[in-house]
């Protein structure tokens, strides 16, 4: 499949404005979903705290011994369950009020680029000429890696409450050492296995999520480190090859060509159960040129055109946006090819 054409003004801003009311239709639905979530999580808290007040009053009565002291030990393991259950409660509740606040502002500033965008379309219709689309679609892609970034933000937030999570687990082990001390130390084990395997996923999900090393360094580093992070099955055989000068392209470039790769590489690792991937990148003065080739299962490149949620059907509209080229080469069981082309334009200095 090769597609090359020169997109009218008119057809772009369409294009644009359909994409907007897509992602403002899932914004609408994930806010519904979060006011729901957060609700039943709020009735939850309620009766978590309760719970915990029956519970720390009837402890209060072990205190004054007028219940038996041999029941102590239970009573004393069912209020520290209580009140670790309550202060994850809490955390969660906080966060789900966090998330819902970001998608409001998220579908605040999606309306506010929809409303934009209408109000420049009789000017298109008045001067064709003076319509860029490519700050159209950098627009768009932008207010899409914004929600990224917060999210990235968040997680490095995260942490924090997991670390206190993890404090409050491990008074609650350190007690037990009074109880049963070997017990204490077994859940002091597994609480530092958690914790490790904790961290080692959110470094993993921010890299995902957002590398900052995008911003700090650009695309090459950036998709070298991510290749060699994804290269983790020994019967998987992963290589980059770059050509041409390395240099810093412009922002949302950057963004949009590693969001494609990563797509593209998901694709053949997962779906198409490749064991050779090839990646090159080619720089010109001009152009950047991207090409992944796999030795996977293929696909009928018919059912891009059928199916607009697939994720060569993003990258294909985005390059198509930008007046690129794009081509898919790919049969049933005979593995993939698929290349895109960018015009590149001078970073201002």
């Amino acid at each position: 499949m090769n597609t090359r054409r020169e997109p009218t003004p008119l057809v772009i801003v369409g294009k644009i404005e359909s994409y907007l009311e897509t992602l403002i239709e899932q914004k609408d639905k994930e806010i519904s979903e979060a006011e729901t979530l957060l609700n039943q999580s709020q009735m939850e808290l309620e009766k978590l705290t309760k719970k915990n007040a029956s519970v720390t009053a009837e402890l209060q009565k072990f205190q004054t011994k007028s219940l038996p002291q041999g029941n102590l030990p239970t009573a004393y393991e069912s209020a520290l369950e209580a009140q670790q259950r309550l202060f994850l409660m809490h955390g969660n509740v906080e966060k789900l009020h966090s998330d819902l606040n970001h998608l409001k502002e998220q579908q605040k500033m999606l309306g506010e680029i929809k409303d934009e965008l209408k109000k420049g379309i009789n000017d298109i219709e008045a001067s064709r000429s003076n319509f860029d689309p490519v700050e159209g679609v950098e627009m768009i892609i932008q207010a899409q890696e914004a929600e990224r970034q917060r999210l990235s933000r968040q997680m490095h937030d995260g942490p924090a409450q997991s670390l206190s999570n993890f404090i409050l687990q491990t008074e609650i082990a350190m007690r037990l050492f009074e109880i049963d001390p070997q017990k204490a130390k077994q859940e002091l084990e597994s609480l530092k296995n958690s914790a490790t395997q904790t961290f080692q996923k959110v470094r993993d999900f921010i890299f995902e999520l957002r590398p900052m090393m995008l911003d700090d360094l650009g695309l090459i580093p950036t998709l070298k480190r991510y290749v060699d992070a994804m290269q983790t099955n020994p019967a998987v055989e992963i290589k980059l090859s770059i050509n041409g000068m390395e240099r810093r392209l412009e922002p949302y470039l950057e963004v949009m060509i590693f969001r494609a790769v990563q797509e593209l590489l998901n694709n053949a690792l997962h779906y198409s159960q490749a064991t050779q991937i090839q990646i090159q990148i080619n720089l010109t003065d001009n152009e950047i040129q991207v090409q992944v080739v796999d030795n996977g299962q293929g696909f009928d490149p018919d059912v891009l055109q059928k199916n607009s949620t697939m994720g060569l059907k993003v990258i294909h509209d985005r390059v198509d946006l930008l007046g690129g080229d794009f081509k898919i080469n790919s049969q049933v069981g005979k593995g993939s090819r698929v290349e895109f082309s960018l015009p590149l334009m001078e970073m201002p200095t």
